[in-house]
This record gives structure tokens, C-alpha cells and sequence, in this order.
């Protein structure tokens, strides 16, 4: 169709279900009886196709709010629930809900498929005149990136593969790409990473990105744990199923070193990221074992699906040696933090209460939550080991995002700032524009604090 003859944008009204009837008495006589006759009473999320031109196609198209505003959660659902077309709202709408609307129909376009055929989202919001996007292109290509790598079966997607993305990265933006592999993780001072990746199919590897020349540096560590049965504690069926997604904090760093590089936020940036698999086999890290780690203290292993946070150790401790001026690490850590917080808010940990308020506040505009929770001392005696400097997990059932933060918190220098991000990366159900599946968790919320943190000049 030639752009002469394409039809106009399809307008969108959103309809508060306080205000219903003063926009019920502005339609003409036919447009009241069709909104009564369908019931519509604005609830949240309903649509109602109001008018239509001689063929039939849509004019407008009414959106309930419910007794809410327009937010990023609504406007993700949007193109899974209108017919097929283009989109717009007045020119009177307010900037940000423009900008809120183009972000939530991009976000809502992602499809993986890798392994099987999909319809393309066919629905497209198109700005009114006055209100130019904001390029919503390097957001949109970082999420893709992370979702992509939680998405992959493992048996796509291992510790070489992993490894192999992040080269790709580096070499896109002219960074120093770095990996150590297999036995030479021993010999270079890794062994807690080692240990644990050990009796994977693939080497244990650490990967580290390095880029920037000058600035702040902020040092990302991500977990990548490309699949983790639980090792010789031997995860259920159920608690299995989803493993492939134990990677996802090293998916998320990984597309944020992306976009902070792409946006050229002025920082020297340090990635770091030890991807093993946690399997079993007749080299695999046993209960009782002692290890070795990179920082000094010894561990005693008492569970041996408390792996994350031993891979951790040895890639917070090497991101620490570099001397950065910020520290963040992502992590699927715990099933503690899906227990207190459910599988959409992030359990956030700071070593400054001020750092965890900046990021917080950050999760809020980006509509990217995270959930400020404490390093609680009172629970450091949870980590005692009669027999190492600590164990790997809590001796009782309580508090275990605490207790893993807790952990963590022992391989970090003090005075060093450090945000620690225990995230699930997935969507657990079906939801228009949330398809069941990978959730590159934080990343928004990040990344507006690195730029409210570092701005450019």
C-alpha cells in the first residue's frame, strides 16, 4: 500500500472508569447504545472497538484504565489485545505517556523464535505530530539481547556459547574481550569457579569485557550458571524444569554493559562473568568439600545447589582487585527473595542505604521495581563452619536472600560501593505482552542509574 493511500493511525482513548460517563455523553447517539450494549465499564485493560469506517476498519478504539493512569505494565498489553493496525492519541496527550506508550508497544514486539514459528506483533503505536519518540532502539536491542540468552536451551547455550556472546559484544564496541578456561582457572587464581563447573559438559570459563579509557569505573558481575541441577544435592523435576534461565543475571550484565556502551554513558566498565554448569558427574564438588577461593577465606560446602554464590565469590572478589568506583552484581541467587517478594520485584541489596534509595528510586521511573532489603548482621551467624572461615549455606531455613547476600557480602572490600540485584528473570505466566518466559529484570532500572549517577557532560 502506497503511503497516499495507507488508512490514518487508529485513534486511542483511554477511559478512566471514574470519568466514563462525561465520555459516554460526548459520542453520538449509536456510539452510546454500542458502548452500553457491550457492557464496557473501563475496566482495567478492556478494549472496546467504538467506531468503524464504510469497510469496516477501526476508528477509534477505547482503552479502560480502571481507576488508574496509563502506566508501562498497561501499555505493554496493548498489542496483544487490539486488532491488527497502527495506533496513535491526540496531539493534547501528555509527552510522558507518549513516550510510556512507544516504549510498551516495543517492548511488547519481542518474539523468540528459535525454535518455533510466531506471528509478529501486528499492532504499532505511531507518535502524534509534536511528539517525537525518543530512540527506544538501543533499550529494545539490549532487552532482546537478554531475553534471547534466558530463552536458549542449555543445550544451545552453555558456558562456550555464553562466552562466545560476549566476545561478540566486545568486538561490536571495539572492547577487550578475555577468557579463562577449564585447568588454567586454577592456575590463575579462580577455584571456587572451578570447583563448582567442573563436572560440567563444557569447561568452567571466566569472562571478563573491558572498555572505556577514561571516567568512573563500574565493574558488573553476573552470574552464569548456564544450567544447574542442583549437583550432587540434586535438584527436584520441578525445580529443574526451568534451570536454563540460571544465567539470567549474567544475561542481564551482559546487555547492560551493551546499552552502557551503546548510550556512551561515561564510564570505563568492567564485565565480568563465571559461566559454569552445575552438574553431576564423578568430579563434581561434593557436601563436606572445602574450598579454595580467590579472595582468601575458605568455604565449607554444605549444599551444593548453593552454587551461585560460590562462583560469585571468586568474580566479586577479581571485579574488587580492579578498584572500581561502583560494583553491581545480577543474580537468579536465591528462591528465598521469590518467596518474600514474588517472581516480579528484585530483591535489592546495598552497602550504603543512600546507593539502594538512588537505585529504588530509578526502578520507579523506568517502571523496572526493585525492593530495598538488609544486610541484616544479626543473620551473619547463620555462616559459621566449624571446620572452613564460612559455609556456602544458612544452617537453618530462615532468611536465605539475606543470609546469600550476607555471603556475597565477605568477598566485596569494605567502603567499596556494591549493589547486589537477587532477580528471577522470567515471567512465570501468560500475560498480553508478557509472554511466559525471559524477563531482563533491573536492566531499565540500571541503566537510568548509571545515567543519573555518571551524566554527560
Amino acid at each position: 500500500m502506497t503511503p497516499e493511500t495507507s488508512p490514518s493511525p487508529r485513534a486511542l482513548v483511554f477511559v478512566n472508569e471514574t470519568r466514563l460517563d462525561e465520555e459516554v455523553s460526548r459520542l453520538s447517539g449509536a456510539e452510546q447504545v454500542w458502548v452500553r450494549a457491550h457492557g464496557f465499564v473501563a475496566e482495567r485493560g478492556r478494549v472496546l472497538v467504538l467506531g468503524a469506517s464504510q469497510n469496516g476498519d477501526p476508528r477509534t478504539v477505547w482503552v479502560g484504565l480502571g481507576a488508574r493512569g496509563l502506566d508501562l505494565a498497561l501499555a505493554q498489553s496493548l498489542p496483544d489485545r487490539l486488532p491488527a493496525g497502527d495506533y496513535t492519541v491526540p496531539a493534547t496527550t501528555p509527552a510522558e505517556e507518549v513516550q510510556l506508550l512507544g516504549l510498551g508497544f516495543a517492548l511488547a514486539s519481542y518474539r523468540f523464535a528459535r525454535y518455533k514459528a510466531v506471528t509478529a506483533c501486528a499492532a504499532r503505536f505511531v507518535a502524534p505530530v509534536g511528539h517525537p519518540l525518543a530512540d527506544l532502539g538501543p533499550v529494545v536491542r539490549a532487552d532482546t539481547l537478554a531475553r534471547d540468552l534466558i530463552n536458549a536451551s542449555a543445550q544451545d547455550l552453555g558456558p562456550a556459547q555464553l562466552g562466545n556472546k560476549v566476545a561478540e559484544v566486545a568486538a561490536a564496541h571495539g572492547a577487550r574481550f578475555e577468557e579463562v578456561v577449564g585447568e588454567d582457572l586454577l592456575a590463575k587464581g579462580f577455584p571456587a569457579v572451578h570447583a563448582v563447573g567442573r563436572s560440567g559438559a563444557q569447561p568452567p570459563r571466566l569472562l571478563t569485557l573491558r572498555a572505556g579509557g577514561e571516567g568512573p569505573l563500574v565493574a558488573l558481575v553476573g552470574k552464569g550458571v548456564c544450567f544447574d541441577s542442583g549437583g550432587l544435592n540434586l535438584k527436584p523435576a520441578s525445580g529443574m524444569a526451568l534451570m536454563k534461565k540460571d544465567m539470567g543475571g549474567a544475561a542481564v550484565a551482559l546487555a547492560l554493559a551493551d546499552l552502557v556502551l551503546t548510550l556512551r554513558i561515561p564510564v570505563r566498565l568492567l564485565l565480568v562473568i563465571p559461566a559454569v554448569e552445575n552438574a553431576v558427574g564423578p568430579n563434581a564438588f561434593r557436601p563436606g568439600d572445602v574450598l579454595a577461593t580467590r579472595a582468601g577465606p575458605t568455604v565449607e560446602v554444605t549444599n551444593t545447589d548453593a552454587e551461585g554464590r560460590l562462583v560469585l565469590a571468586d568474580a566479586l572478589a577479581y571485579a574488587a582487585e580492579a578498584k572500581p568506583d561502583l560494583l553491581i552484581d545480577f543474580a537468579t541467587l536465591t528462591g528465598a527473595a521469590r518467596v518474600a517478594l514474588g517472581p516480579e520485584l528484585p530483591a535489592l541489596y546495598a552497602s550504603e542505604e543512600g546507593l539502594a534509595e538512588k537505585l529504588a528510586a530509578s526502578g520507579r521511573a523506568t517502571a523496572d521495581p526493585v525492593w530495598p532489603m538488609p544486610l541484616w548482621p544479626g543473620y551473619e551467624d547463620e555462616l559459621q563452619s566449624k571446620v572452613a572461615d564460612l559455609q556456602n549455606a544458612s544452617s537453618s531455613g530462615f532468611a536465605g536472600s539475606i543470609t546469600a547476600a550476607l555471603f556475597l557480602r565477605r568477598f566485596v572490600p569494605q567502603g567499596l560501593p556494591w549493589l547486589h540485584l537477587d532477580l528471577y528473570a522470567w515471567n512465570p505466566r501468560e500475560r498480553p505482552g508478557r509472554p511466559l518466559g525471559a524477563e531482563a529484570q533491573t536492566l531499565r532500572a540500571v541503566t537510568r542509574f548509571l545515567q543519573d549517577s555518571y551524566p554527560s557532560e
